[in-house]
């Protein structure tokens, strides 16, 4: 088999990136290497072609997907002509939502990967890049009245433990609840 060119392995690169933020947020890091090839249509073999290591991959994965959210925020703010509060009330919506409940894959780094990042324990790029996202992320959700790391730890709190009792009538009621207290008018 001949070589890649250096656009193929730029493709390839990508691809194993963001096949492994959607794993990492559905599965955790814990995602062996073959089934992380495996979905990427990739072999096993070539990811060290890639990759100096599978630590590597998840500080390259947690920044991509905290890139995501990064975007979603900026298209939020764009479809509301700049009006943050708008803006912010829909994120609010949909990040409590059933729909976002059941596709963590697509969904919030800083729910899907808490575990992960507490578990690490050490000072990798991948708990750096977490903790500027979930800083980041508070940031975006601060408003004149609700401070931005409460809103952010409810959400995220709620959003885990929705999951977490999915198939049950607690997990809609967490969702219901956390969103009605997010976005409740005085």
């Amino acid at each position: 088999m001949g070589r890649v060119s250096q656009a193929q392995a730029r493709d390839n690169r990508r691809r194993v990136v963001e096949t492994a933020s959607r794993l990492f947020r559905e599965q955790g890091t814990r995602v062996s290497l073959a089934d992380l090839m495996k979905a990427s249509g990739l072999t096993h073999g070539g990811f060290y072609k890639q990759f100096a290591s599978k630590e590597a991959l998840v500080d390259e994965a947690t920044a991509h997907a905290f890139a995501e959210l990064t975007r979603h925020h900026k298209d939020g703010l764009d479809r509301y002509a700049g009006q943050r509060d708008a803006a912010q009330r829909t994120l609010i919506d949909t990040y409590l939502s059933t729909e976002h409940r059941d596709s963590a894959a697509d969904g919030c780094p800083a729910a899907a990967l808490a575990t992960d990042m507490a578990r690490d324990g050490g000072d990798s790029e991948a708990r750096h890049v977490y903790t500027r996202g979930v800083s980041d992320f508070a940031d975006w959700l601060t408003t004149e009245d609700q401070d931005g790391i409460t809103r952010l730890c409810t959400m995220v709190g709620a959003l885990v433990l929705s999951r977490a009792t999915k198939g049950s009538p607690l997990s809609e009621e967490i969702l219901t609840t956390a969103r009605e207290a997010l976005t409740a008018t005085d």
